[in-house]
């Protein structure tokens, strides 16, 4: 794979979390006490709120490590473990391109 087909897996990649952020955003806003039709309703919404809240954290994780290593795409760094220095195999890149950490480092 080229370094032009990857800039273009991780730009698509940025947006499509970009965009789940924005959703996730929206779901995770203030629960209104009008909204609920009673105590466990109430309970209800707001614990969905504190899942998208988590969803939105992961996400927001996920955008940071996949601009950081648009950033290192074509240089030396790239592709190379933050904590150990080894080469991050080429599949891991492909399969979660937001990774900076080898598969034994991520344990």
């Amino acid at each position: 794979m080229k370094i032009s087909e990857l800039k273009t897996l991780l730009e698509t990649a940025i947006q499509r979390t970009e965009k789940r952020i924005a959703q996730y955003k929206g779901l995770s806003g203030p629960v209104a006490p009008d909204n609920a039709i009673g105590r466990v309703s109430r309970m209800d919404a707001i614990n969905n709120k504190g899942v998208m809240e988590a969803a939105l954290r992961k996400s927001e994780e996920q955008l940071k490590g996949l601009k950081r290593n648009l950033s290192k795409l074509g240089t030396d760094d790239f592709g190379k473990c933050t904590k150990c220095g080894i080469s991050i195999p080429f599949e891991r890149i492909l399969l979660a391109p937001e990774s900076s950490f080898c598969v034994n480092c991520a344990r």
